[in-house]
């Protein structure tokens, strides 16, 4: 239920192997009124990210979701009410699933939807609706500020730390003051050390 590496069917890609200098940064929750904000700090970076967005929240402000799509930015779908998708039925995934399909849309993003489970929790009935569906779970491999609290400082050394190529970086910056704030640290400190940034669909093609 918790792996980040493995689910019981179809395809789970917590990180891609790869010799190349590539990584994705990606966003969960939201959108929330801190979107433009996000959007003008990726724009002055010139960085490409993936935002992994609820449903509902999608639905009460389709304005910020049409402005990361229009920014260029990836949407991947992260649950309509972002509840444990365990013990639940067939039915209930299905409806989380497709009504934030609906929403991501809407926002005017047409590429490939990838799914995150909230929380990165996922039983039979998930995986099953997602492999059914030839739909891809991304998980991730970096995750700096998960524990909560942590200071920029700590969210910037721990991402340096432990990217490798290929890596999936997650990040709560719709809610968290520090981790915004730690993104110009961490994308300049990755290039630095010879990463580019490109989106999880981009990462997968490798």
């Amino acid at each position: 239920m918790n792996s980040r590496t493995y689910q019981l069917q179809g395809r789970l890609v917590d990180r891609v192997a790869t010799e190349e200098k590539v990584v994705a940064l990606t966003f969960d929750d939201g959108p929330t009124e801190r979107t433009p904000e996000v959007l003008r700090m990726l724009d002055e970076l010139k960085v490409p990210a993936t935002f992994y967005l609820i449903g509902e929240s999608l639905a009460a402000h389709p304005e910020y979701g049409a402005a990361i799509a229009a920014a260029g930015h990836e949407i991947g779908n992260h649950s309509y009410t972002h509840r444990r998708m365990v013990l639940i039925s067939g039915d209930t995934v299905r409806e989380e699933i497709e009504r934030t399909d609906t929403e991501i849309r809407r926002t005017g993003f047409a590429g490939p939807i990838t799914f995150r489970p909230p929380y990165g929790k996922k039983l039979w009935a998930l995986p099953h609706y997602l492999a059914e569906h030839d739909r891809t779970t991304v998980t991730w491999d970096v995750e700096p500020d998960s524990a909560g609290g942590a200071s920029r400082e700590t969210i910037v050394g721990d991402a340096l730390a432990q990217t490798r190529p290929g890596s999936i970086i997650l990040l709560h910056v719709m809610q968290g003051t520090e981790s915004a704030a730690a993104v110009p640290d961490i994308v300049n400190g990755l290039r630095a050390q010879g990463y580019r940034f490109v989106t999880v669909s981009d990462l997968l093609a490798r």
